[in-house]
C-alpha cells in the first residue's frame, strides 16, 4: 500500500499512477531419461516451475528482463543416469526464478533417482526415488516400485500434481499441469512426462495435462518430447528386444513468460506477441526479450 507521500513522490516524477502487473513464468521441461538394455528403461521428465500472481506493483521507465527457458534435450546416451534438466524462466520484477524441470531417472542396474527441478523427474526402475519439486513451483516425480520384468518408471511430476509411481508393468503417468486464465482463456501449463516400460511391452505412461510427452512403450514407438512453450516434461525411453538398442527420450517442452496489463507498454524487445481483450494488454514471450512501461 503506497502513502500518500510515496504517490506525491511518484506524481511528481511522473510515476503515477503506477502499473499494476499480472504474470506468468513457466520455466523450460526437464527431458526424459534414455534407455536400452535389458531393464533399462527411461523415466519422465519434471515440468518446469511455475510463477504466477496478480496485482504487481512495477515503476514506469524501468527495463525489466525476461528470460524464456529452453527444454532439457533429448537422450540418447546409455551412460547417463538422468535426464537434462530444463532451464530456469524469469522476470526481472519478481525476484524469483522458476526452476527448470528436473530430468527423468533412468532404470535397469541404475536404479536412477529422478533429477530434483521445479517439478521433479520420475524414479527409474526398479525403485528409483522421484525427483523433488520445488516448493510453491511445482511437485515430485513418481516413484518406481517395479521388479524385474517390463521395468515400468514413474512419470515426471507437474505444477499441479505429483507423477505417478511406475510398476513391474506399467509406466507412470505424468503429473497434471496447472490452469491459468491470465489471458482470459484458460490454458494448462508444466505437466509432467510418462514413465516408459521394458521389453515385455507393458504400457507406457501418459504426458500430464499441460504439454507433458508420452513414455515409450516398445521400439515400434517413440518418446514423445513435451510441448513448445508449456514447460511440459519429455516421455521416459522404453526398450526394444535384443540387442537392445538404445532409444531416445523425449526432450522438455520449452517455457513462456505471460504479462498482463492495463497500461500498455512503451517499448519490447523479444519480439513476444501482443494481444488486448477487456482493456487489457497481454504480452506472451516465447524467447528471452525486455519490456518497458
Amino acid at each position: 500500500m503506497w502513502t500518500k507521500t510515496q504517490q506525491m513522490q511518484a506524481k511528481a516524477a511522473s510515476n503515477w499512477p503506477v502499473p499494476l502487473i499480472d504474470y506468468l513464468v513457466v520455466a523450460g521441461g526437464g527431458s526424459g531419461a534414455s534407455a536400452g538394455n535389458t531393464g533399462g528403461t527411461g523415466s519422465g521428465g519434471g515440468a518446469g516451475g511455475l510463477l504466477t500472481a496478480n496485482g504487481l506493483s512495477i515503476t514506469t521507465g524501468t527495463t525489466y528482463t525476461v528470460t524464456v527457458g529452453a527444454g532439457g534435450a533429448s537422450l540418447n546416451n546409455l551412460g547417463a543416469t538422468v535426464g537434462n534438466q530444463g532451464s530456469n524462466s524469469s522476470f526481472s520484477a519478481v525476484s524469483t526464478a522458476a526452476v527448470g524441470g528436473g530430468g527423468g531417472g533412468r532404470g535397469g542396474s541404475a536404479n536412477g533417482a529422478g533429477g530434483a527441478g521445479g517439478s521433479g523427474g520420475g524414479g527409474g526402475a526398479d525403485t528409483g526415488a522421484g525427483g523433488a519439486g520445488t516448493s510453491g513451483q511445482g511437485n515430485a516425480g513418481g516413484s518406481a516400485s517395479g521388479s524385474a520384468g517390463n521395468y515400468g518408471c514413474g512419470g515426471g511430476g507437474g505444477a499441479g500434481a505429483v507423477g505417478s509411481g511406475g510398476t513391474t508393468t506399467v509406466g507412470g503417468n505424468g503429473g497434471a499441469g496447472s490452469a491459468s486464465t491470465i489471458t482470459g482463456s484458460s490454458v494448462t501449463y508444466a505437466g509432467g512426462g510418462g514413465g516408459g516400460v521394458g521389453i515385455g511391452g507393458g504400457t507406457a505412461g501418459t504426458g500430464g495435462s499441460g504439454g507433458g510427452g508420452n513414455g515409450q512403450a516398445n521400439a515400434g514407438t517413440a518418446a514423445v518430447s513435451g510441448t513448445t512453450n508449456t514447460g511440459g516434461g519429455g516421455g521416459g525411453a522404453g526398450t526394444s528386444g535384443s540387442p537392445f538398442p538404445a532409444q531416445a527420450s523425449g526432450a522438455g517442452g520449452s517455457g513462456v513468460v505471460i504479462i498482463s496489463s492495463s497500461q500498455a507498454a512503451a517499448s519490447t524487445t523479444g519480439s513476444p506477441t501482443v494481444t488486448t481483450s477487456g482493456g487489457r494488454t497481454f504480452y506472451t514471450f516465447t524467447s528471452s526479450g525486455s519490456i518497458t512501461f
